[in-house]
């Protein structure tokens, strides 16, 4: 196996935050840029979605309504507490 050199540009707190990050697992960046790599070979892509993703307004309010406890159900111990709640 053959090595060779590769440069690219990014922003500076990304990468200090991505070595931080590396770091902390063990790793350095020369290996996780490999991991990446061998990752995308393996999968023919991306090994992760990618998609811009944007909440809409009802789904902001449902996570609003979960992070404030509003609007959720009980906990039910079995299906016959649930049917006997939906039938209240």
């Amino acid at each position: 196996m053959s090595f060779v050199s590769m440069n690219i540009r990014m922003d500076s707190e990304i990468k200090k935050q991505a070595q931080e990050l590396f770091s902390n697992i063990g790793m350095d960046m020369t290996t996780a840029v490999n991991v990446f790599l061998r990752q995308a070979i393996l999968h023919d892509g991306l090994p992760f979605l990618v998609r811009n993703f944007k909440l809409n307004k009802k789904t902001v309010a449902a996570i609003e309504d979960v992070e404030n406890g509003r609007n959720l159900s009980p906990v039910f111990n079995s299906v016959k507490d649930a049917k006997e709640w939906l039938d209240a």
